[in-house]
């Protein structure tokens, strides 16, 4: 038996999609940048892509937290009043 209807899960993975887009569009743009950057230079250190890519992910939880939070909060205390209603 499952214990979520069909609607409550395709929810979930739209809610996961929506907050995930944003960290891995600018992570995915922050590296095709260093990438371009290291290869114009010749500089191929891993500690020079490691650290704009580490800014990067900190700022986009800085600055995103909060929404994804509320978003995931919300999705749960929908989903637990549906099961509860069951």
């Amino acid at each position: 038996m499952n214990p979520l209807p069909e609607s409550m899960m395709h929810e979930g993975l739209l809610l996961l999609a929506s907050t995930a887009g944003p960290f891995v569009g600018g992570l995915l743009l922050v590296g095709l940048v260093v990438g371009i950057l290291q290869s114009a230079t010749q500089i191929n250190d891993p500690a020079v892509g490691f650290l704009p890519r580490i800014c990067a992910a900190l700022a986009g939880v800085w600055g995103l937290g909060s929404w994804i939070l509320e978003r995931y909060s919300h999705y749960l205390q929908a989903s637990l009043e549906k099961m509860a209603g069951r």
